[in-house]
């Protein structure tokens, strides 16, 4: 290939489209903590109060809530951000999700649930993902989240 084109060796990647990479001895991580920096300082909350959970405990969020309606434009581009930062913060992916539903017509409630995990990043804003190096490959997941209570459907 060096042949054919030009090349030049650009060493280890440390930056790509938002994600931070780390190389250490015992695996790869990777965090998006200047994105989420960015999407704080986007949406006013680098001062906010910090939580320790993106969503609160026997919360259910339905398309028939009552309130005043925001902007879906940007509640919109909140969310749409939110969705980009799942791809290292996989704490946050149901309740991301779960927001995401209301896009086309939010409300208040839905808002206060978005801002809410916007607090909670701000207090887990160190948090990375580590693919660890090993030769056991087994995969395990693990869910708590409630899809079955789904109030809408």
């Amino acid at each position: 290939m060096a042949k054919e084109s030009d090349m030049t060796d650009i060493k280890l990647m440390a930056y790509y489209l938002g994600i931070e990479v780390k190389k250490q001895e015992d695996g790869i991580f990777i965090s998006q903590e200047s994105y989420a920096k960015e999407i704080l300082k986007k949406f006013k909350m680098n001062d906010c109060n910090l939580i320790s959970t993106p969503m609160e405990c026997k919360v259910k969020p339905s398309k028939y809530d009552e309130g005043e309606e925001v902007d879906p434009t940007f509640f919109k581009s909140l969310v749409r951000s939110l969705c980009y930062l799942t791809c290292t913060r996989l704490d946050i992916l149901y309740v991301v999700g779960l927001v995401s539903q209301y896009m086309e017509n939010p409300k208040i409630t839905h808002f206060k649930a978005a801002k809410r995990i916007l607090r909670y990043i701000k207090g887990t804003i160190d948090f990375d993902l580590l693919y660890a190096f090993s030769n056991y490959y087994k995969l395990v997941g693990y869910s708590d989240s409630d899809w079955g209570g789904d109030v809408d459907d």
